[in-house]
């Protein structure tokens, strides 16, 4: 798969933590040095400084004109980003949750997916969308919902999403620099995570997975949150000496398939692990993918764990036994080092 950006250095050479709020908007805030193209544009962006913080400070730095409050309007945004795009420069559109990206899924999908390929290439588009996604903050049914396999499925957008702070930054930076349109989703759970973020430039390649953790038994094939059950997991089964791989695809479109059957092939065992509701989602394709092109190599089913088919609960015990956890991503590599499912 062709890469036309830099593999970022190893996140171990990092002298600083800092939040994944803080990566992203560094990422922002790198990209509008460098380029006077970049601006912001969404619902309290600027004198809020965003629904997570993530632009907190920006408008003061740069002012009215390059960071851009707007009524809720989603279709406005999402239009607004496809006309400014079309017309020079490279604006990074909020939403405020994912789920509002329905009101603009017509400026989406049949609009900004679509213009280059009916240009025939002469239109570029380069137009970043962000919104935050997934569980864990008691946002209930309308604020919490996983719906990135609506994006992946439709041909002219990239989708994208980081687990860690240096991986956010790393690729919101190539997603504003990308002539394509890119979707970056930000687990709301992990804003406040920290983590290791090198002071320099750096990158990291839209369309390659990670390995976050080396094993020989099983591959967990995942992303977002959902990395740090599967690593908390690999823990716990170490000390029973059991070895578990864990990959973090970081991109859904483009989708690095040679990292993650690499991996299956040497473990002959994958689980899918993924927030999104189970049915449907996702990690049904990678599943796919792994049944269709490494069927040979497999010792055991492909198994799948995913949040149940439900609306998300208000009540926060509801919530959480609604959505993966370590415990069911342990039980997960148990039943495949079985040959269970």
């Amino acid at each position: 798969m062709a890469v036309t950006t830099p593999q970022a250095p190893a996140p171990d050479t990092a002298t600083r933590e800092i939040f994944m709020s803080e990566a992203l908007r560094e990422a922002i805030d790198e990209e509008m040095t460098r380029d006077p193209a970049v601006f912001v544009v969404g619902e309290e962006v600027g004198v809020w400084g965003g629904a997570y913080a993530v632009t907190q400070g920006l408008l003061e730095k740069w002012g009215p004109d390059r960071i851009v409050d707007t009524p809720i309007a989603e279709a406005a945004i999402a239009g607004l980003g496809i006309g400014a795009a079309l017309t020079g420069s490279r604006p990074v559109a909020e939403f405020m949750y994912s789920d509002f990206m329905g009101i603009a899924m017509d400026q989406i999908v049949n609009q900004a997916a679509k213009n280059r390929y009916m240009f025939g290439g002469k239109a570029k588009l380069p137009l970043t969308y962000r919104a935050p996604f997934g569980a864990g903050t008691g946002n209930a049914a309308q604020h919490t919902q996983s719906l990135e396999a609506w994006f992946a499925h439709v041909p002219g957008l990239k989708v994208i999403t980081a687990s860690t702070p240096y991986d956010a930054k790393g690729l919101l930076k190539s997603a504003i620099r990308e002539d394509n349109v890119v979707i970056m989703f930000e687990h709301k759970a992990i804003y406040a995570m920290r983590g290791h973020v090198p002071e320099g430039e750096y990158l990291v390649p839209i369309g390659v997975a990670d390995v976050k953790r080396e094993g020989d038994d099983v591959s967990v094939i995942t992303y977002a949150r959902q990395t740090h059950h599967a690593l908390e997991a690999a823990e716990q089964l170490a000390a029973e000496g059991i070895s578990v791989e864990v990959v973090d695809i970081r991109s859904l479109y483009p989708l690095d398939t040679d990292t993650i059957l690499r991996s299956v092939r040497k473990t002959h065992r994958a689980v899918v692990l993924y927030e999104a509701v189970r049915f449907g989602g996702f990690g049904a394709e990678i599943a796919s993918q792994i049944q269709e092109l490494a069927f040979d190599d497999l010792d055991a089913p492909v198994l799948r764990v995913g949040a149940a088919h439900a609306p998300v609960p208000f009540s926060e015990p509801l919530e959480q036994a609604s959505f993966p956890d370590t415990a069911q991503v342990v039980e997960a590599i148990r039943q495949s080092l079985q040959g269970l499912y």
